[in-house]
């Protein structure tokens, strides 16, 4: 049996046969133990779940948690401020029992408004720390929602910082601007929207 031309590519080939050459256009297998590559083509590295990608980023990135220990911080000075604002509500308290001032109709009028005012202000920088707490505590596990409260936020606290508290709220604006821009960052939008493992 006569299997014809060897270089004809359209003629019977040899491969066809147990313990033959593979015919022309077959990929020829590997010796046994050796790993197979492609023809010609470098292997590429896995793929890395990113943005839009099935999986994500497995670790935090650099950015996301400085925004999340700058959340700490602002946690802080909340409590911080909410003592200085409770002292001075308690002060307004004090005086306003004075019996020197009982008789100031004006200032007993004022130390009513102030003293509600400060206590309220008290309350709102408590339960804005706890705020800044739950987001940074939910920086690990949270989902897009986290992201989008955490940018409100911090626009919010910069807001808050720059009108009523001038001076003190200075660190603040700086803070929360600093949260902003590391949370809205790519990296961040890519951690934040990655696949939620169960």
């Amino acid at each position: 049996m006569s299997f014809g031309d060897p270089n004809n590519p359209y003629g019977q080939q040899q491969g066809g046969q147990p313990g033959g050459q593979p015919g022309y256009g077959y990929p020829q297998q590997a010796p046994q133990g050796v790993p197979q590559q492609g023809y010609g083509y470098p292997q590429a590295p896995p793929v890395q779940g990113g943005y839009g990608f099935p999986g994500g980023p497995t670790e935090m990135p650099g950015g996301v948690k400085a925004a999340r220990v700058m959340l700490f911080v602002i946690a802080g000075l909340q409590v911080i401020g909410a003592i200085f604002v409770a002292l001075a509500a308690a002060a307004v308290n004090a005086a306003k029992n004075d019996a020197t001032l009982k008789d100031d109709v004006q200032f007993q009028q004022l130390a009513d408004y102030s003293g509600s005012a400060l206590w309220g202000i008290v309350v709102f920088a408590v339960l804005w720390g706890v705020l800044a707490v739950f987001l940074g505590a939910k920086f690990g596990k949270g989902g897009n929602g986290i992201r989008i409260t955490a940018i409100v936020f911090g626009v919010i606290t910069a807001i808050l910082g720059i009108y009523p508290f001038v001076v003190m709220g200075l660190v603040h604006t700086v803070l929360a601007i600093l949260v902003v821009v590391f949370v809205a960052k790519s990296d961040g939008g890519a951690w934040f929207n990655r696949q939620q493992q169960h």
